[in-house]
């Protein structure tokens, strides 16, 4: 955000700190859910999938009758991707729409943007962003991820690099949080394997051109070329690329090189390129319930959209967490119940008819996510599994899963 946006976006944080009532107990017999997810924009592939996932998991609550008493009332705005517009969004909802949780934000810039009204009004916020500083920002313990953070991406990307046998990587990033996140989360596991980094280049957003920059990278001759990036960029420094004639091997983050990219670009550009990306909890009773549902809603298998399985989940652990808490609880006991039904010491569920049941027996419970185990850490981050896909032929491959220990 620029200057100008920056001092208004403070005062608005400044003057909502001074509003009452709006972290108060559900009244009216509903509990209000907002989402703000990327219908438009840079995450417009994932968003309008997660917003339609939400519905389902508000639906399914609802015809169960419910949860702590009350149904959820669910508002959607587009967050564009972009965090002015995000911010304008968050606002209405908050103020106007009197929502008690904030659900979807995709990108990082969009997350940390509305953090700082999330947290003023004390409301519960839910992402699946990856900037490393939403875990350090969260000093009410509001904010709850469902995606890995950039640093155990770019960890990702080094175990891959190593495993594929590349020598001398450089880097380029989109410049925000999230595409910095993941180029220094990789520079910092590959030196720490003992490797170093050729090169690295910071971009701006919205050029018609990188020829520049990426004439920077491909001077240091490099052996393999590591992204923070999106597809928009992406699109534009592959196109330049591939015109220049160089061979070069790419790894890049899912949400940049997905199916969009080879539309985009066609299969032979294409071909060979890395996409990394978190993938669901497949294995899982709670997956295959997710996937028949969105399949039923969307005409798309679940595996299309990773960020989708995260939206039902916020919504299924709100849902508990409210049911936990207990009729008249205020939102500050709501979201003291998100640990203690998503993490392991209780009976395993995997929907939400399941978890009221037990809960209704006084029962502990653990949620275990289509998304993942969702086993919040003390940040409120949770350590998806990455898949490691190759495109062949236009087509997205996987060949490999790889893990990341929590707390790496």
């Amino acid at each position: 955000m620029n200057r100008r946006n920056l001092l208004k976006l403070s005062a608005t944080t400044a003057a909502m700190q001074m509003l009452p009532g709006l972290a108060l107990a559900q009244a009216g017999g509903v509990f209000k859910v907002g989402t703000l997810c990327p219908v438009t924009g840079a995450g417009s592939p994932y968003g309008p999938g997660m917003q339609q996932a939400i519905r389902m998991a508000v639906d399914e609550v609802n015809a169960a009758g419910g949860a702590g008493g009350v149904k959820l009332e669910l508002f959607t705005e587009d967050g564009q991707t972009k965090p002015d517009a995000a911010v304008l969004a968050a606002k209405k909802l908050i103020e106007i729409n009197k929502v008690q949780a904030i659900l979807g934000t995709w990108a990082s810039g969009v997350s940390l943007a509305v953090m700082p009204l999330t947290d003023a009004a004390g409301l519960i916020q839910m992402n699946t962003s990856g900037a490393p500083a939403i875990s350090t920002l969260d000093t009410k313990d509001l904010v709850w991820r469902y995606q890995a953070t950039n640093d155990r991406f770019g960890q990702a990307f080094a175990e891959i690099c190593k495993k594929n046998g590349y020598k001398r990587p450089a880097t380029m990033a989109f410049n925000n949080a999230s595409g910095l996140g993941n180029t220094q989360g990789f520079t910092k596991a590959w030196e720490a394997m003992g490797g170093k980094v050729a090169a690295h280049v910071t971009y701006e957003p919205n050029r018609p051109s990188y020829r520049s920059e990426l004439q920077k990278i491909l001077d240091s001759k490099p052996d393999v070329i590591v992204t923070g990036s999106y597809l928009p960029d992406s699109t534009i420094i592959l196109r330049e690329w591939f015109q220049s004639g160089v061979p070069m091997k790419w790894v890049m983050p899912g949400w940049a090189a997905s199916p969009d990219l080879v539309k985009a670009l066609g299969a032979e550009v294409c071909e060979g390129i890395i996409s990394v990306d978190s993938v669901s909890n497949e294995k899982s009773k709670s997956y295959a319930h997710f996937d028949a549902l969105y399949t039923k809603a969307t005409g798309k298998a679940g595996s299309t959209n990773v960020y989708a399985a995260m939206t039902y989940d916020m919504a299924i652990v709100l849902a508990l967490a409210i049911e936990a808490a207990g009729p008249g609880a205020t939102v500050a006991q709501v979201n003291a119940k998100i640990r203690e039904i998503g993490n392991p010491g209780g009976t395993p569920v995997f929907t939400f008819a399941e978890g009221k049941a037990l809960l209704a027996r006084k029962q502990k419970i653990n949620y275990e996510g289509a998304s993942s185990k969702l086993d919040f850490d003390k940040y409120g981050d949770v350590t998806p599994d990455f898949g490691v896909f190759v495109i062949e032929k236009g087509q997205l491959v996987r060949r490999d899963i790889v893990s990341i220990p929590a707390g790496a």
